[in-house]
């Protein structure tokens, strides 16, 4: 085979050890999660907000952001539940494109994927332990997910992974919330067939070993919009789109159902600014619709503290793979959601502006 070992084979259990949550650090975590459990569930009507730079690849710049956010969090906490994307492997497959942190702890340097996986514990570890924020990471790597699975609190598959029998299987195996994406095409009987994997028992060959998982009864649908077949973006979290959803949601009868709505990728043409507009029109067409506002409860919104985006990294906290809305818009948009969670009705709200 050309596949060739550079390094000795790691220990989950030694890696674990490294950046390890205690104390009170995990006690906050393992409540946070309950929470986030509650609100996947329908038992906590508060909406999810996943929110954080589409890669997390300078350790200063996501952590000044996640004080911020942390900070924030508090004066919301009583409408909306906050969950920062600390995304640290990211789908590149052409050319040179930056893989994430787990390959280049180091944006400027060349891939060192054994300290990635230190730096990537560590970043997510000081994240919780400093802000009392918990965090969200995409399975890019289903192999990698032991190093970091007593870490991270909400999982997402990407619209290129959500089609593999292997995340679907692993996904079942987790205990903690999982966003299944619809894939590129924008064909949802795919991710409602990948969530109805994860939500059931699997048996397959896992770490070189026969396992069988408990099923994942958190596993939930991320619409994040399509391409069509010319290579134009086409959204998919319009009104009519959001109904032929719930109605597929309904049709296969599955666990805790869930609509969160990804407001960059193909659903705002990567246009980072759309994802303003994109949540405001769904905030109306919940008001609008009850069995709307009963299945979309959350938002997976892409921001930095920069404006935008930069091919190598010169500015501090602007993103260097999707461009991501700034700090000041983002911490505008998050109180206008829970201003608008204030008011009655969306015709309270033409009225009195």
């Amino acid at each position: 085979m050309g596949i060739h070992q550079k390094s000795a084979a790691l220990s989950v259990a030694q890696i674990k050890t490294l950046s390890k949550l205690e104390g009170r650090f995990l006690d906050n975590k393992l409540a946070r999660d309950r929470e986030l459990a509650a609100i996947i569930k329908g038992e906590d009507r508060r909406l999810l907000l996943v929110v954080g730079p589409c890669s997390s690849d300078n350790e200063s710049a996501v952590l000044d952001y996640a004080q911020r956010l942390a900070k924030l969090q508090d004066e919301v906490k009583d409408k909306l539940f906050i969950v920062m994307r600390v995304y640290t492997s990211k789908p590149r497959t052409n050319g040179d494109g930056y893989k994430g942190m787990i390959h280049q702890p180091d944006a400027e340097a060349a891939p060192r994927l054994m300290d990635g996986i230190a730096a990537v514990r560590r970043l997510h570890y000081r994240v919780i332990a400093e802000t009392g924020l918990t965090t969200a990471d995409e399975m890019l790597y289903p192999a990698n997910l032991s190093f970091l699975d007593d870490l991270v609190s909400y999982h997402a598959i990407g619209a290129r992974s959500v089609e593999d029998q292997e995340h679907r299987f692993v996904a079942s195996g987790l205990d903690a919330p999982t966003g299944m994406k619809n894939p590129t095409s924008g064909n949802l009987t795919v991710m409602f067939n990948a969530i109805y994997a994860a939500q059931n028992q699997q048996n397959f060959i896992f770490h070189d070993a026969e396992v069988e998982t408990d099923g994942n009864s958190l596993a939930h649908a991320i619409l994040r919009g399509a391409v069509t077949a010319e290579g134009e973006s086409r959204p998919n979290y319009a009104y009519e789109d959001l109904l032929k959803a719930i109605n597929q949601y309904e049709k296969m009868g599955l666990k805790n159902p869930f609509l969160m709505i990804d407001t960059n990728h193909d659903n705002s043409g990567k246009d980072y600014l759309e994802q303003i507009r994109i949540v405001r029109q769904t905030l109306v067409n919940r008001d609008w619709n009850e069995k709307i506002k009963h299945y979309v409860r959350g938002f997976m919104i892409e921001s930095y503290l920069e404006d935008g985006r930069q091919d190598k990294p010169e500015k501090y906290g602007q993103s260097i793979t999707d461009p991501c809305l700034g700090w000041e818009k983002t911490e505008k948009l998050i109180r206008e959601i829970y201003r608008f969670l204030d008011i009655d009705s969306y015709e309270d709200l033409i009225f009195t502006s």
